[in-house]
Parts: C-alpha cells; structure tokens; sequence
C-alpha cells in the first residue's frame, strides 16, 4: 500500500479518512495538480505549482504552503514511495477548501484540505508507438472557467466515457466549430507544416506538458502557432496529439474511425516524443538535439 500525505501526517492512503462536511467532496470546491517524477526526481515541478497557486487564487482559497515547503512535502513523499520496482511515479495532489456545515456560501473559518497521493507512471506500450490511439470529437459542454484546474469534472468524466464505449482513449472537444481540448489533455495538431494548438483562454487549461511540447518543437526547429484550430482543420491534419503529465505525449492516428495522415505517428511525434523523453529526469546524456522542421 503506498504513502499519502493528508493534512501533516504521512500514512498508509487506505487509512486515509476525508470528512463527508469536506467541501471538496460536497460541492467540488478545490483543485488539484498532477505531477510527473522519473528516477525520483520531479519534473517541471516549479511549473505545476505555479498553475497550483494560480487555481487556488482563482477559487479565493490561501495556499497553505508557500513553493519551498510544497516541495519539501511532496519530495518526502516520493522518498516515502521509493521503490525499484516503480520509479516513476505521479503525484496527485489536491486542495479542498476543508471542512464546514454545508451552505453554498464561504465558511469564514474552514481549513483548507491537503491531499498528495502516488501511482506508477508506465511507460508508453509499443503498441501505442507504433500504432497511435483512437479518439472521437465531442460538444464542449464544460463550464467557463477551464484554465482552473479544478476537481469538477464531471462534464469530462461523461466525455471520456463516451469516448471508451466508442473504442477510443479520449474524446476532443468542440466549442462552436472550434477545437478547445481533450476530457483530460491538450490537443496539438501538425497542419500544412506547422505545429498549432489553441492559445490559452478561459475554455483552455494551461497545460505544463503542453508548453514544454511546444518549447521543445521550437528547439527543434519546427514552426509553433497558438491559433484557432477548426473542426475542418482537425480533420484533415497530417498529425494529432494529446498531451498530459502522465501520458506526455499520445499520438492519435484514428479520429471518429477515420485514419489520421498516413495511420500510424508521423515523423514530427516521433521527433517530439524522443526529444521529451531525453529531457525526462534520469534520461540518458545523448547528442544535442538537430534543429528540423516540419516536412
């Protein structure tokens, strides 16, 4: 059983026990971080804490640790979860506003809730390197506020159920005839060349592996836009990809059972994804990256 942190303790996480008053389980009132280590060694940690205390400013709760002391709890607990056997893991980490009668209303003396607990992080099946992975489009029907990345997910937990019953890993959301994201990702696509994505908005979650992906393209040499993307746009692109902090960087070779660019991942996924993983904590020193381009 591995180790959690809850609200100063370290302890077993099926000992772990959450108010049913926790307005984190009431009313969704809190927000959370995924965060990747490899080898035991954060990566992007400052990134997703960063995006941590803009989501809790947004929702009006104080940070209960300032950027040092959130990493010295969240390193202790990966060394509490060392294990050879899984060195990568994935922190999950949430921030409920605490516990309170329940009244929609602020509680004017609530405690916030601190939650870190960790998975194993797989690496990327062949299947998926070779072959790519599945996605169907779906109506955006979320709420305003996307850049918060709050635990109110039920709009994208209907989404990417509606993509697995279809055989797909993921549903691509569309607001007005426009690319937004993915249930649980960011979406880039390579079109004419070029790697586009959305620019951020309020219908967008500043993704941490999103920017990383699109930083890394520009090293590379590839042309990078922030842009509206079209319905039409997404179906014909040469490449689609799914970005997160755990499955980093996904291609998508089917989109609604039709075949995306040549049906397998393109040259610029593979140049990315090999890029991504030498940047990975842990990863063996190799030549400096070759500037490319899109074909």
């Amino acid at each position: 059983m591995s180790i959690a942190y809850f609200n100063g303790d370290y302890l077993p996480l099926d000992q772990v026990r959450i108010s049913p008053l926790d307005r984190g389980f009431l009313f969704g009132d809190s927000v959370y971080e995924v965060i990747p280590s490899y080898a035991g060694e954060f990566f992007m940690l400052p990134a997703h804490l960063e995006r941590l205390d803009r989501s809790l400013a947004a929702i009006r709760i104080l940070s209960p640790f300032d950027a040092g002391q959130w990493t010295a709890l969240l390193e202790d607990l990966l060394a509490r979860n060392a294990d050879p056997a899984t060195p990568d893991l994935g922190v999950y980490l949430q921030v409920t506003r605490g516990v309170a009668p329940r009244d929609h209303a602020f509680p004017p003396d609530a405690r916030p809730t601190v939650l870190a607990m960790v998975s194993p992080i797989r690496p990327l099946p062949e299947a998926v390197r070779t072959e790519g992975v599945a996605a169907v489009t779906a109506e955006d029907r979320r709420w305003g506020h996307c850049d918060i990345k709050a635990t109110t997910l039920l709009a994208n937990v209907l989404n990417r159920q509606a993509a697995v019953e279809q055989g797909a890993v993921e549903a691509i959301l569309l607001r007005d005839g426009q690319l937004t994201e993915g249930a649980a990702s960011n979406v880039l696509v390579v079109l004419d060349g070029r790697l586009v994505t959305p620019p951020l908005a309020p219908s967008v979650l500043p993704g941490v592996t999103r920017s990383r992906v699109l930083d890394l393209a520009r090293e590379l040499g590839y042309p990078v836009e922030e842009c509206a993307v079209s319905e039409s746009e997404l179906a014909r692109a040469e490449e689609i990809w799914l970005t997160s902090s755990t499955r980093e960087i996904l291609p998508v070779t089917r989109l609604n059972d039709r075949v995306v660019g040549a049906g397998h991942p393109g040259p610029v996924w593979q140049a990315l994804h090999a890029a991504y993983q030498a940047a990975k904590p842990g990863a063996p020193v190799s030549e400096p990256m070759q500037s490319g381009g899109a074909a």
